[in-house]
């Protein structure tokens, strides 16, 4: 049979105090002089004493949790950004309930029932913008909601880097190489992110006056990047890719390696992400920088901040600012050079 757990009434005994100066205390009020918030304290420790978290909650109105439902776990990226979120949200004095889900809808309703039913102050959501447009997703009203992803609506507060910006660093710094053309290698069709980063890349070659070429089809794997590569590697008009994330840059490097074109000598490729790996290429690749940390620390500070002030301006986009990481994959095209 486990012991009884000490109570409020336990410490006052110990510590010679009432019971409303050990619950200012256990609430952290100031109004208990140093050395009597110290002795209870003492007894506090001594006895093992943990405040009810739950009755504290609900009579503060606040439970100090956050919810995150993710669809992510294996990407780099949101792997980064969760950390950050967790980290920060540690440091706001907040726990966090994580909710993995499968990409359907259904997986994204089911985990705000399952945390409608539990007691977190807001939520974080990190899948695909379609997912949360479904009919058959209603977001809790009670509950301030932050979205870390681009393009899941205007009546949301989002969060996310700014991805076509990124893409036209990439395009333009290839275009300014003296490339007659930049060809693009997509992330998948449901990806709002893949998205933005085409439409970066095809709307910086239309105000260059160029014609953008066909898009080539990829699903963010290296895999998808290597069969492109095996294709690309035949043509000889083709000098310069920008590929939607350095995963699939590293399988176009390594079939156009195979298929006996050089990176950067015939082909220019340049990548998104920065992941850790990709200054380790061969050659190291030139990327774009997404400042995944500053994701996660923007979207627990704009929850808070809705938590505090429910009427506060949080709706709408928070864009943090990426950067390209110029490296050895890319240089001026051959005609160019000689």
């Amino acid at each position: 049979m486990n012991a009884r757990r000490p109570s409020l009434a336990d410490v006052a005994r110990r510590a010679e105090v009432s019971t409303q100066t050990v619950s200012r205390v256990a609430n952290g009020r100031t109004n208990v002089d140093a050395a009597t918030r110290e002795r209870v304290r003492q007894a506090m420790a001594e006895l093992g004493y943990r405040p009810n978290r739950a009755a504290r909650a609900l009579k503060a109105g606040r439970f100090h949790a956050i919810g995150v439902i993710t669809s992510y776990l294996t990407s780099f990226g949101m792997m980064r950004t969760l950390d950050e979120i967790v980290l920060a949200a540690s440091a706001a004095q907040y726990s966090i309930t994580l909710f993995p889900i499968t990409a359907t809808p259904g997986g994204v309703s089911g985990a705000i029932d399952r945390l409608s039913e539990q007691a977190v102050d807001g939520i974080i959501v990190t899948v695909e913008p379609h997912l949360l447009e479904d009919a058959d997703v209603t977001l809790p009203g009670d509950v301030p909601v932050v979205v870390v992803n681009t393009g899941a609506g205007a009546q949301l507060s989002l969060v996310d880097a700014d991805q076509e910006g990124g893409a036209r660093l990439a395009t333009r710094h290839l275009l300014e190489l003296g490339h007659a053309n930049v060809w693009h290698l997509a992330g998948p069709a449901e990806s709002a992110s893949a998205a933005d980063r085409t439409r970066g890349w095809a709307g910086t070659l239309r105000e260059a006056g160029l014609e953008p070429p066909p898009v080539l089809a990829g699903d963010w794997t290296a895999e998808s990047g290597y069969r492109q590569g095996r294709e690309l590697a035949g043509r000889g008009d083709v000098t310069a890719v920008f590929a939607a994330n350095d995963q699939m840059a590293l399988g176009l490097i390594q079939a156009l390696h195979e298929g006996g074109r050089t990176v950067p000598g015939e082909i220019s490729v340049a990548g998104f992400d920065d992941t850790p790996e990709s200054a380790y290429y061969w050659p190291p690749l030139t990327t774009v920088h997404q400042d995944f940390t500053e994701i996660g620390r923007t979207a627990i500070a704009l929850l808070l901040q809705l938590l505090e002030d429910p009427d506060a301006a949080g709706v709408g986009a928070r864009t943090i600012p990426t950067t390209l990481v110029v490296r050895q994959s890319t240089a001026p095209p051959p005609d160019v050079r000689t």
